[in-house]
């Protein structure tokens, strides 16, 4: 990085830090995010002052978000099981890993500190890693370049850059380019990601195809899925089940409406709907909907009316929604119509159900490669949407066909967390 771009990048990490002190208690991510990092270097030198053993090498892993966490998640738990010598460290920069980062079976889990030398050089003293993997694409060039100063090994798996990808810009090649080029060991996703990684600034020979994790870690979750548990089992129906996952109101702008349509069609359809962000105000916004349409409406964990009699299944809690797609007939995942980008859809395709999502996919490959294979497709508003299902409710030999080449694609995928772990496990050696 050159002197004055990584004077900018300091100050701009520094003003953060100090954004962290001010931030006040709200729902916002961003203050979320900062406020969560108050004491982080303490809450690191604890850790490694008590619970640290020099003797055994520590693996640290880092994920920004849920969706690099279930990446990460199956190498995690390999090297749980096969190199029981390790410690295990995991980071997040997301407030909303948290509750997944709990559920790892890993020795230190925190977000990750402010990108500054001062937090990057006292949480490489605490953790003091033989290996930092990153997950997907997030590489952070101050602890990259502290890390590998120390000798620390330095890898990324499931390495995936969409051609649409901010990191391609000139700016951000000039902040990162180091930092990839620093990576010893790095897992594509596919060829065209390798590709596209060495314009990044990762060395030719440092890249192997390994696949993409997830598709092991929704797999082997779908495999797993008690389907006689209670929550389960309460949700049943003999109507056809439409699960709308991680939508936003954007989504729900489109989703409410087309649903209303296949309703005053008398298509018997339920909806299982999951807001991503269930806030009191999002939850109410479809309590008014499904008030105002005359649907009846039931929350996932009310005693009655039962979730499985009801029109509209509101899912008001998060960390269910990966078993709730076990019970669609078809799947919508949020994202699509909204910013922040389109969700996972390897989800609802593992269980075998078609997935409809919005427009705004370019940066999803898992999407792209549904609507090639014809396990799922793009709707571009509310009558796209309706037309859609409106198919799959008169035509179930279509619906089911559209189910199997979405399992298909998942299952064609797994292998990958197998691979990423032996390149992980270079790095350890």
């Amino acid at each position: 990085m050159k002197f004055p771009v990584q004077l900018g990048y300091r100050a701009l990490a520094q003003l953060a830090r100090g954004a962290a002190i001010v931030a006040p208690p709200s729902e916002s991510k961003l203050f979320r995010a900062l406020r969560a990092r108050r004491g982080i270097r303490g809450r690191y030198r604890r850790w490694g002052s008590t619970e640290r053993d020099r003797q055994r090498p520590l693996l640290w892993m880092h994920a920004p978000s849920v969706g690099e966490g279930l990446q990460a998640r199956p190498v995690l738990e390999l090297a749980r099981v096969r190199r029981p010598e390790l410690q295990l460290a995991y980071t997040h920069f997301s407030p909303s890993a948290v509750s997944f980062a709990r559920g790892l079976d890993v020795d230190f889990r925190d977000y990750l500190p402010f990108d500054t030398p001062g937090d990057a050089r006292a949480a490489l003293d605490a953790l003091a890693p033989t290996a930092l993997v990153f997950s997907k694409l997030d590489v952070w060039p101050v602890i990259t370049r502290e890390a590998r100063a120390r000798g620390v090994r330095l890898g990324l798996i499931s390495a995936t850059l969409a051609r649409g990808s901010s990191r391609r810009s000139r700016t951000a090649g000039v902040v990162l380019r180091d930092a990839y080029a620093a990576l010893e060991a790095v897992g594509a996703i596919d060829d065209s990601d390798a590709d596209r990684l060495v314009q990044l600034g990762v060395r030719p020979q440092a890249i192997s195809v390994t696949g993409d994790t997830r598709y092991d870690q929704v797999w082997l979750r779908a495999q797993r899925v008690d389907r006689e548990s209670p929550l389960l089992q309460r949700l049943r129906s003999t109507r056809l089940t439409l699960v709308a996952g991680s939508t936003w109101p954007a989504d729900e702008a489109v989703l409410l409406p087309a649903f209303d349509a296949l309703r005053s069609a008398r298509v018997d359809i339920r909806m299982v709907i999951a807001p991503h962000e269930p806030t009191a105000q999002h939850v109410a916004n479809i309590v008014e909907w499904a008030r105002g349409s005359k649907l009846s409406l039931a929350r996932i964990d009310d005693p009655e009316p039962l979730p499985g009699t009801a029109d509209v299944v509101l899912v008001d809690r998060l960390g269910v929604l990966g078993d709730l797609y076990s019970i669609a007939d078809f799947a919508f995942v949020g994202g699509g119509f909204h910013s922040a980008g389109l969700h996972s859809v390897l989800e609802p395709a593992s269980f075998g159900a078609p997935v409809l999502f919005g427009p705004r996919h370019d940066n999803s490959r898992d999407a792209a490669l549904l609507a090639q294979r014809g396990g799922g497709a793009a709707v571009v508003n509310a009558s796209d949407l309706a037309k859609r299902l409106r198919g799959w409710t008169s035509d179930t030999s279509a619906r089911r066909e559209a189910g199997n080449y979405a399992r298909a694609l998942v299952r064609s995928g797994v292998g990958a967390a197998e691979r990423s772990f032996e390149l992980v496990g270079r790095l350890l050696r």
